[in-house]
């Protein structure tokens, strides 16, 4: 090799090192929660409004089992814990991931099978750091990583009324992950990069309200689960704070203060709706693990903390995402009128979706069923139009958030050409979805 050729060729290696040594920090080296907000983090006791960890003030003169109920709720614990048709708190909720399927455990107090026999420090350990009673190490599809932000007082409330609840006797199912996921151990570099592995502190310079709602936020409703892009090492990239993730096969949309593609036009009553009660007038309807969300923990919570959530993710600067553009005005109220009349999206669309929700997008008789500024009909991926006339939303004893499923009634084709008349005639960019990815949803 002449001296030119090997000089050419190391100084390559050293650009290939100092790329990857780049592209590593990038992955490796996150942002803190809070570091987009400035000011300076102080101990909880050196904080000078109210102490935004724990429960809110109308919940001062509870009990503590009425207090580790509500802290268990905010954290979502039933959600993922119970299987469909399961009994609450007992597991075996199924996780689809790119690299297999994960079942939750039983977290109900049975002595064999649940966590009956666990000490206090051992449920610490597993909800702080992401190690189980045996040493193992849990998956961060477990948000220990949010739910280390929470000082060991309210961990321990939660503790204490999980041990309250009816005990299951149901053995955990084991995973399907093969080589080299199947490896847990190797999660303890993942908790070493991207666990902060500190209890909250607040933002001295922030109000008790705005340190409430990041509390909340960052860590038991632990919102950038499901509302942050994830790097290649599958954590949360906070880089790209909330501007949009996926849940279950589900767009969990961007919820910074974007003005087009995030939240930013919204009013913090329509926040605060949303979040309380699943819908917000002109901006669509809670659906899938969102609607879960709001059932079994938001809902829950009091309209104090609603108010500091809404708060807090106000000042989340804002991230604009191409897939979620600028909503759709109202469709014309001719059927004909609308792109793609002729399509057999239309017919369908015709025969079971029209009567409920119109040609204009407007809804028919509950504002739960309007189209119009709804971003499900504006996401170009067209996944969650699709989700939706598989799985349906609500239970037909409520009328107002009702919508049957259609997996049944038509095929994966069909359920194709309707999302993407849907987001044609309704929406603000055309989607292409397939007849192949709406299998794969079908398959969430």
């Amino acid at each position: 090799m002449t001296r030119g050729k090997r000089t050419y060729l190391l100084a390559f290696m050293a650009s290939l090192a100092v790329f990857g040594a780049v592209v590593a920090w990038r992955i490796l080296v996150l942002p803190a929660p809070l570091a987009f907000a400035g000011g300076h983090e102080v101990a909880l006791s050196e904080f000078a409004g109210r102490i935004p960890t724990g429960v809110p003030k109308e919940l001062d003169g509870a009990s503590q089992l009425a207090k580790g109920k509500y802290l268990t709720e905010a954290a979502d614990c039933m959600a993922c814990h119970t299987a469909k048709g399961g009994q609450p708190f007992a597991g075996g909720r199924p996780f689809k991931l790119p690299f297999g399927t994960l079942f939750t455990p039983n977290i109900t107090p049975d002595r064999e099978t649940g966590i009956g026999e666990w000490t206090d420090a051992e449920f610490l350990r597993a909800v702080h750091k992401g190690i189980s009673r045996d040493g193992t190490r849990l998956y961060p599809a477990f948000p220990y990583a949010s739910y280390s932000l929470m000082p060991d007082e309210d961990v321990l409330a939660i503790r204490r009324y999980l041990a309250t609840v009816p005990a299951v006797k149901m053995a955990n199912q084991p995973n399907t992950f093969s080589f080299p996921y199947n490896q847990r151990w190797l999660m303890s570099f993942w908790g070493a990069f991207f666990n902060p592995g500190k209890p909250f502190q607040p933002i001295a310079e922030r109000s008790a309200e705005w340190n409430r709602g990041a509390y909340l936020v960052e860590g038991p409703t632990h919102c950038g689960e499901c509302h942050t892009p994830r790097n290649l090492a599958q954590a949360m990239d906070t880089r790209r704070k909330f501007a949009g993730g996926v849940a279950e096969g589900w767009n969990a949309y961007n919820i910074t203060s974007d003005p087009s593609s995030g939240i930013g036009r919204w009013k913090p009553e329509e926040v605060i709706a949303y979040l309380k009660t699943g819908h917000a007038p002109g901006r669509g309807v809670a659906s899938g693990p969102m609607a879960e969300a709001v059932e079994l923990s938001l809902s829950k919570l009091t309209r104090s903390d609603i108010a500091a959530i809404a708060e807090y993710l106000r000042t989340v600067p804002g991230r604009t995402t191409a897939t979620t553009p600028k909503v759709a005005a109202a469709a014309p109220s001719r059927p004909t009128a609308g792109a793609g009349y002729k399509s057999n999206g239309a017919r369908i669309f015709a025969d079971a979706c029209s009567g409920c929700h119109t040609w204009s997008g407007r809804g028919a008789m509950v504002g739960e069923a309007q189209l119009t500024g709804n971003r499900a009909v504006n996401d170009a991926t067209a996944a969650n139009v699709a989700l939706m006339m598989l799985n349906g939303a609500g239970k037909p004893g409520n009328p107002r958030r009702f919508m049957p499923a259609f997996r049944h009634s038509y095929t994966d084709q069909e359920i194709a050409e309707v999302a993407n008349y849907v987001t044609a005639r309704f929406g603000s960019k055309p989607s292409k979805i397939t007849a192949e990815e709406v299998g794969h949803l079908r398959q969430e």
